[in-house]
């Protein structure tokens, strides 16, 4: 019995060793975000209260976290610590609480910028400068003290709040993603980013300035560097989030992209070192499972559960009572640089007259500078009951999805979008614009094939978007019995197709290619055991 029990042991030393040395040779992921859903539990003290969004980046940064560690990759992410958003008050934690709180336990993955700048925020990000010293706070935190103290094998950086990380990654020989969730950038010199505790003389020569720098000194007090497009010239690999998006920067499409971010955009792509990975809604996007909906439903027995959420809905916007109109539903914010209300507001009233019979309802949940333009067009022709426009409001808008038939995204520009991927999970088929994500994610519909999910118009004006309209009203008037089978399916296929796991499973892909080894070691990733 005693000879058996110290066999036993003795396996089990070895098994821990050889697991030991398993996990030592995995690579070491670091993903570097401004912004996160959720963190999965065993992940390091607090993980559960660990969340801060702004944007689809959020999501997709939880995801791709959350499905390595499932799988048991070693990764490890480096997050703003914002106190307030993650519900945490050290003043009113006890003596012992505060020790593991302030504690570094010897399995943590969590590794938090700490500066008084993030503490006492409620919002990700600010306006005005107010981001500029955000970004270089995080910045300093993970380039001094994250990146030495996990020694990643890899790091995944996002958006212009982390371009100076590739710069010093390069300089320290570790290989980089970085993707490009939008356009947008800031500029600094290497003065300002210095007087912040980043010592940039080191990585210098691998940002990208306003003009070509002759040296060091000639540069650091008047030369720009560019934050957005350092971040893509320094990284070994950058992605956008779609792939359409990125063929039309790198085909010179969109004037308003910024040419430092256009140009280095294309050499990583001409240099095979670019993709696209489309982002992916919430995981709780689901009407069979979403606490927001008053009944939930699934692509099996959408048809009654849909109808009593289109009277909810209705009765909360003020419009006419009728589960058998047909509601075209506006969820995105009002930016006529870059939605397209204006094509909508263009062509309202003519829309709402012409289908006036057939009762249809426009329903915008949605705030931006367009809000009182479509308040003015519903005071004006004293249309109530047909237009409703409401500020945004995060349950409303999950209502909107399960009680509309159409989502409208005319968008004239869309990196990824994700409205077109929520609406037909809930059986609201989006009127979209054929661009970007838009262009990756809707096809027109087709009845006879049994294929789409929606309708694109592809001339970005307003008779465009009322062409588009008028196939959507085309397929409203199909018997009920063709348009149940059709939004079954959609839902169906949409549920299948838009999800983080599959956002993933490319996003792990990518960084097994970079690295030319496997991420995860060969096991059933449900045993918890195999996580520890």
């Amino acid at each position: 019995m005693h000879r058996t029990a110290s066999a036993e042991g003795q396996n089990r030393k070895k098994t821990a060793r050889a697991d030991s040395v398993a996990a030592a040779k995995r690579p070491r992921i670091l993903i570097v975000t401004p912004e996160i859903t959720y963190l999965p539990d065993g992940m390091g003290n607090l993980a559960g209260r660990m969340s801060a969004k702004a944007g689809g980046m959020a999501d997709v940064s939880a995801s791709l976290v959350s499905a390595l560690f499932d799988l048991g990759a070693d990764v490890h992410v480096a997050l703003p610590h914002y106190r307030r958003m993650f519900h945490v008050d050290a003043a009113q934690l006890v003596a012992d609480e505060l020790r593991v709180y302030m504690s570094r336990m010897p399995n943590t993955r969590i590794h938090l910028a700490e500066d008084r700048c993030f503490y006492y925020r409620d919002r990700v990000y600010s306006t005005g400068n107010g981001n500029t010293k955000l970004a270089l706070a995080f910045q300093r935190e993970v380039i001094n003290n994250i990146i030495p103290e996990v020694q990643p094998d890899l790091i995944h950086c996002n958006d212009w709040m982390t371009g100076l990380v590739p710069a010093a990654a390069r300089r320290m020989g570790i290989p980089c993603l970085f993707t490009v969730h939008n356009i947008h950038t800031h500029k600094l010199t290497l003065a300002q980013i210095e007087d912040a505790g980043i010592d940039a003389a080191e990585f210098w020569a691998n940002c990208y300035y306003s003009r070509p720098p002759y040296d060091y000194f000639e540069s650091r007090d008047t030369n720009d560097v560019d934050l957005q497009a350092t971040g893509i010239f320094a990284a070994h690999f950058i992605n956008t989030v779609s792939p359409t998006f990125l063929r039309e920067i790198v085909d010179g499409w969109h004037d308003f992209i910024p040419q430092s971010i256009r140009s280095e955009i294309r050499n990583k792509a001409h240099a095979g070192c670019a993709m696209g990975i489309l982002n992916a809604p919430d995981p709780t996007d689901n009407p069979a499972i979403d606490s927001k909906i008053p009944h939930r439903y699934t692509p099996q027995n959408h048809v009654e559960a849909r109808r009593l959420n289109k009277v909810e809905f209705q009765k909360a916007l003020g419009l006419e009572v009728d589960p058998d109109a047909p509601v075209f539903f506006w969820p995105s914010r009002l930016d006529p640089v870059q939605k397209g209300p204006q094509l909508l507001t263009d062509i309202l009233y003519r829309v709402i007259d012409r289908y006036w019979n057939r009762r249809l309802q426009v329903a915008v949940v949605a705030n931006g500078a367009y809000q009182q333009a479509f308040k003015d067009i519903r005071d004006f022709h004293g249309i109530s009951g047909r237009l409703a426009v409401h500020d945004f409001d995060g349950d409303l808008s999950q209502l909107g999805f399960a009680g509309s038939d159409f989502t409208l995204v005319p968008s004239l520009f869309e990196p990824c979008g994700l409205p077109q991927m929520q609406g037909p999970i809930y059986g609201s088929l989006p009127v979209v614009h054929n661009t970007g994500g838009l262009h990756d994610t809707v096809e027109m519909m087709d009845v006879r094939r049994g294929a789409g999910n929606g309708f694109l118009f592809d001339t970005y004006d307003s008779n465009g978007l009322f062409w588009a309209i008028g196939k959507a009203m085309e397929f409203n008037a199909l018997p009920a019995d063709v348009r149940e089978a059709q939004i079954s399916r959609v839902m169906s296929e949409s549920l299948h197709r838009f999800n983080h796991e599959e956002c993933a499973r490319q996003y792990i892909a990518l960084y097994e290619k970079m690295l030319n080894r496997s991420l995860v070691r060969n096991f059933d990733s449900r045993d918890p055991a195999a996580r520890s």
